[in-house]
């Protein structure tokens, strides 16, 4: 029976050389999975590309998977991160234009490096960080669901399933090669479903002002 892959980092770096050692490996990481994928990424490459010595990056990571684990986390970090400004931002304008923040905000994150993402959630299957997914993904709604609260949507799960449509627009439009107009359907989905959720049972959805037509 094969081993586990090992995930955990060796080491946190503590200093700012130690942070910009591990964002330069990390990057470099990211380079070579989309420039070579998965058949050229291992430890002497990912230092080559990174700058650094292959000693330097053991001192962080103990192997291949490590590294990779620390891409998949860098990238749900800075998409939360992203989101979440993004969501302070579009907290005044009218619903139509908030969504379409929030969703161009989704669309650029997955959009800006898309053969990097499939690997990513493939690998994140096989590393077996399906947990940390599911924590990922409850601080996105989190942010949602705050940002949907203060518009008057509190359904438990108005959020979840906002995120889920546009996660599965954006994935299946990045796949097919159709991401002409995408930040507009993207936020068209998610906007014709809060709406539609918002109506009264047995009454029809209320129609956007025009203000809010997206």
């Amino acid at each position: 029976m094969a081993a586990p892959p090992v995930v955990a980092p060796r080491k946190r770096p503590a200093q700012g050389r130690a942070r910009q050692t591990v964002a330069a490996i990390l990057e470099g990481a990211a380079r070579i999975l989309e420039t070579e994928g998965l058949e050229g990424f291992n430890t002497n490459a990912v230092a080559g590309a990174a700058g650094v010595s292959v000693g330097s990056l053991y001192q962080y990571f103990p192997g291949k998977d490590a590294i990779m684990a620390g891409l998949i986390r860098r990238e749900a970090q800075a998409f939360r991160e992203r989101l979440d400004e993004a969501a302070r931002a579009a907290s005044g304008p009218p619903l139509a234009e908030a969504i379409a923040v929030l969703a161009a905000t989704a669309v650029a994150h997955q959009a800006a490096r898309p053969r990097l993402a499939r690997i990513l959630d493939f690998e994140e299957r096989r590393l077996g960080l399906s947990g940390e997914a599911e924590d990922a993904d409850a601080g996105v709604a989190a942010i949602l669901s705050a940002f949907l609260a203060e518009r008057g949507f509190s359904g438990p799960n108005a959020a979840g399933d906002a995120m889920h449509i546009a996660r599965g627009l954006i994935d299946g439009a990045l796949e097919r090669g159709a991401v002409e107009d995408l930040e507009r359907r993207v936020a068209a989905a998610v906007l014709g479903y809060l709406q539609l959720m918002s109506a009264a049972p047995g009454q029809e959805a209320p129609s956007p002002s025009p203000a809010e037509r997206v």
